[in-house]
C-alpha cells in the first residue's frame, strides 16, 4: 500500500512543465522523496474500478447514428453511469453491458463517498462556513469539482485550476461503439484515489487523460457535476490572453491558460458557472497565463487549497501565494497549503479544525512548528471526515482562515 501513497505524492513533479526550470527542481525534489513512502497508509474498501469486461457481441452490436447530437447534459449522465432522458439518442447505448457495469460501479462508489464524506462535509460547511462569497478559488486542484461543491455549495463562479488537461468537450455519439467501454475505464481508472483518498494521483491522471477518446479534465467534470444532482445547460472551449480576457479556444489559439467553462443548474435552479484552467501556477507561468487578472475581476472570493503538495512552502510559488492572500475574504485549507506563518494575525482570524500531526513522511521538511501550536492553543473542532494526505478522518486537519478586513459586499449567509 506504500506504493498508492508514494504514486498518489509525485503530484509535485507533475503541476509543472518539464521545461520549466521550477518545474525541474520540483520533479527531482519529489523524485527523491517519493521513495521514503507511507508505511501507515492503507485504503479504503472500494476497489480498483476496473470491473469491465471486453467489449463482446452486445457492445458491437451497430445502432443506426442519430441525426440529433446529445445534449450536454445526457452525456454527462451518461458518462456518470445515470439514464438520459429517455428521448436522448444515447439512451440506446445504456443497454450494453458494459455501461450497466460501469453504472453499477458508480453507484456503489459514489454512493459510499456520499456517505463517508460528502454528506459529513456538506453538514460540516453548512454549520462553520456562515458567509459566502460569490467566486470561489481551488488552485492546485485538478477536476476536483466534487469536494469544491461539497465545501463552497453556494458559489456563483467556480475557479479551478491545474496542470491536468482539459480535453475536448465529450461528443460520445461520434465515437466508435467499441471505443466506449474502454473510454469509460479509463474515466472510473481515473477517479481511483479520489474516491478512496480525497485527491486525485495526479502521475496517473495525467495518463489516464491523456489516452482514450474521452480524454481530459472535461469528461471528470460532466460525472461529478452529474453525480453532484446538477443539470448542464451549456459547456464550451476557453482560453485566457495575458490580461485575462476570456475568449473562445480552438486550434490555433495561443493561450497559457487553456479551460473549459460549464454552465450548470443546482437542484433548485440556480445558475452557477465553472471554470477549469490547464496552466503553470509557479513564478515563471503564472504571471503571464492570464489566470491571476482573470481571478482577480471576480473580486474577493472563498479559497479552498488540500493535498497541494506543499508547493505554496516554495519561493517559486509566491505570486499565486501572495494572491490568494490578498484576494481570498477567506481561505479553506489543509497543512499542504500557505504556511501558518504567512497569515497576518492582525488581518486573519484563524481557526483550526481537527488535529496536526505534522506531513506524511514524504515531506518532513514542511513540518509547522508553529501550526502545530496553533492547534495546541486554539482549541481545535472536531471534524469527523477526512481529506488531504492524511486522510484518515482521525489523522486529517483543516485550517480556516477568515480576512478580518474583507468587505463584506456581495457576501451572503450561509443557508
Amino acid at each position: 500500500m506504500a506504493r498508492i501513497i508514494q504514486a498518489a505524492l509525485l503530484a509535485t513533479s507533475l503541476l509543472l512543465p518539464a521545461s520549466s526550470p521550477a518545474g525541474s527542481v520540483e520533479r527531482a525534489r519529489t523524485d527523491r522523496l517519493a521513495q521514503a513512502g507511507d508505511d501507515n497508509a492503507a485504503p479504503r474498501a472500494w476497489p480498483d474500478p476496473r470491473p469491465f469486461a471486453a467489449p463482446g457481441q452486445n457492445a458491437r452490436r451497430t445502432v443506426a447514428r442519430p441525426t440529433a447530437p446529445a445534449s450536454a447534459d445526457d452525456t454527462a449522465r451518461f458518462l456518470a453511469g445515470m439514464q438520459p432522458s429517455a428521448a436522448s439518442p444515447l439512451a440506446a447505448f445504456t443497454r450494453d453491458q458494459s455501461w450497466l457495469q460501469h453504472a453499477g460501479f458508480f453507484d456503489r462508489a459514489f454512493g459510499a463517498l456520499d456517505r463517508t464524506q460528502l454528506a459529513k462535509i456538506r453538514a460540516w460547511s453548512g454549520a462553520q462556513l456562515r458567509t459566502r462569497r460569490p467566486a470561489m478559488f481551488y488552485m492546485f486542484s485538478g477536476p476536483d469539482f466534487l469536494y469544491a461543491d461539497a465545501f463552497f455549495p453556494a458559489a456563483s463562479t467556480y475557479v479551478l485550476a491545474g496542470l491536468e488537461p482539459v480535453g475536448q468537450i465529450p461528443d460520445v455519439l461520434n465515437m466508435p461503439r467499441a471505443s466506449i467501454a474502454p473510454s469509460l475505464q479509463n474515466i472510473a481508472g481515473s477517479l481511483h484515489t479520489i474516491l478512496n483518498f480525497s485527491f486525485f494521483k495526479t502521475h496517473n491522471m495525467r495518463m489516464e487523460l491523456n489516452s482514450g477518446r474521452l480524454g481530459g479534465t472535461v469528461p471528470i467534470l460532466y460525472v461529478f457535476l452529474a453525480r453532484a444532482g446538477k443539470t448542464v445547460r451549456d459547456a464550451a472551449l476557453v482560453a485566457l490572453d495575458q490580461d485575462g480576457v476570456e475568449k473562445p479556444d480552438g486550434p490555433g489559439v495561443k493561450s497559457a491558460a487553456h479551460g473549459v467553462k460549464i454552465v450548470f443548474t443546482d437542484q433548485d435552479g440556480r445558475t452557477q458557472t465553472l471554470y477549469y484552467f490547464s496552466t503553470n501556477l509557479a513564478n515563471d507561468g503564472v504571471g503571464n497565463s492570464g489566470i491571476l487578472k482573470f481571478c482577480e475581476r471576480l473580486g474577493a472570493g472563498d479559497s479552498l487549497i488540500k493535498s497541494a503538495s506543499y508547493l505554496l512552502h516554495s519561493g517559486k510559488f509566491s505570486k499565486i501565494r501572495d494572491f490568494l492572500l490578498a484576494h481570498s475574504a477567506s481561505i479553506l485549507q489543509d497543512d499542504s497549503g500557505i504556511p501558518v506563518s504567512d497569515f497576518d494575525r492582525k488581518k486573519w482570524q484563524l481557526q483550526p479544525f481537527g488535529q496536526y500531526l505534522g506531513p506524511v513522511n514524504v515531506f518532513p521538511q514542511n513540518y509547522q512548528p508553529r501550526l502545530r501550536e496553533l492547534f495546541q492553543k486554539a482549541n481545535p473542532i472536531p471534524m469527523g471526515f477526512g481529506v488531504g494526505y492524511r486522510w484518515r478522518p482521525q489523522e486529517s486537519n483543516l485550517l480556516l482562515a477568515v480576512r478580518k478586513d474583507a468587505d463584506t459586499a456581495g457576501a451572503a449567509a450561509a443557508p
